[in-house]
């Protein structure tokens, strides 16, 4: 069994701070905007999703751990290959990010470049390395 598609949801202090800095750092809406949730599709099977962290509680249940008690304190990253990493972490920082890390050459074959979102999450911009430049 494949999997057929790919949902990636991170769980956001404020939803409309958090889409509104997605929206500008992927240049695109919200393809999903309803309360409670905000996806951006990121490719032909890849959505990224924004969910409150109030609302997770609800929905899962006592024996989730509380989101907000973890506010700011990285736990993944969500490392994104494009066409321009430095254009995507430049508007990354104009919208409210912290940088950890300029594009740089690193050891894997890509170039990257790391910040934090506006929720503390880690957030990686980067391009494969031609390996015959």
């Amino acid at each position: 069994m494949a999997i057929s598609k790919t949902h990636i949801i991170l769980y956001v202090r404020d939803q409309d701070v958090s889409t509104a800095f997605y929206a500008k750092v992927l240049n695109q809406p919200p393809s999903l905007f309803v309360p409670g949730m905000s996806e951006f599709t990121l490719g032909p099977d890849t959505i990224l999703g924004l969910m409150p962290e109030t609302g997770i509680k609800r929905l899962l249940g006592e024996n989730l751990p509380d989101p907000a008690q973890a506010t700011g304190i990285p736990r993944a990253e969500v490392y994104l290959i494009v066409d321009d990493p430095l254009a995507y972490h430049r508007r990354a920082l104009e919208a409210g990010a912290v940088n950890l890390s300029d594009l740089s050459r690193r050891g894997w074959g890509h170039y990257a470049a790391y910040c934090l979102d506006v929720d503390g999450h880690v957030l990686a911009f980067a391009s494969e390395i031609d390996p015959n430049v």
